[in-house]
């Protein structure tokens, strides 16, 4: 099972669309790796940097409708390229959502309001998340100041993510 815990990445933008998660012209890479640099390379934010604001983060924190565009698998594979293996908004785009889980990630919707209140909260300073699959719970901590939160997850998403996504769970449970 692939690690659900890291240091959060905050982007305060909705309908990031999966040409700004992996841009289109690196679809013909053969390898998950290879897409890893580029990573939000199309992605316009002010204040964001991809080359500096990626590194070292594991979780990401969005607003709505987050994958929408093309129904390409290689966005969850260029998310997972960086250890990136949890992203937490409102809404996703519905294919995006359920390839996130085909590879074995996660994606977690939480009430609008609550993903305001993290982004006030959190958005800011460096924070770390902390997920309790089996519980639906995910911890948010920021030095001492710290929020739990649940989540629902269908008893299939789970399996698919503890599995590893789903050619390994099919090549178990078939």
């Amino acid at each position: 099972m692939k690690e659900f815990n890291g240091q959060a990445l905050f982007i305060d933008r909705a309908d990031i669309n999966t040409d700004e998660i992996i841009p289109a012209k690196y679809l013909s890479e053969v390898s998950k790796k290879a897409m890893g640099p580029h990573l939000f390379e199309d992605l316009r934010l002010e204040g964001f940097d991809p080359q500096t604001d990626i590194k070292g983060k594991r979780v990401i924190v969005a607003r709505e409708n987050f994958g929408c565009g093309s129904s390409r698998e290689h966005a969850p594979w260029a998310l997972e390229a960086n250890q990136i293996h949890i992203v937490i908004a409102p809404s996703f785009a519905r294919i995006f959502r359920r390839n996130m889980f085909n590879c074995g990630l996660l994606a977690v919707s939480l009430d609008p309001e609550i993903i305001a209140g993290l982004f006030d909260r959190f958005g800011g300073v460096s924070t770390r998340v902390t997920t309790e699959l089996d519980k639906h719970l995910l911890q948010f901590s920021a030095g001492s100041d710290s929020e739990t939160v649940d989540f629902t997850l269908t008893a299939f998403d789970r399996n698919l993510v503890k599995a590893g996504g789903w050619l390994a769970y099919a090549d178990a449970n078939y």
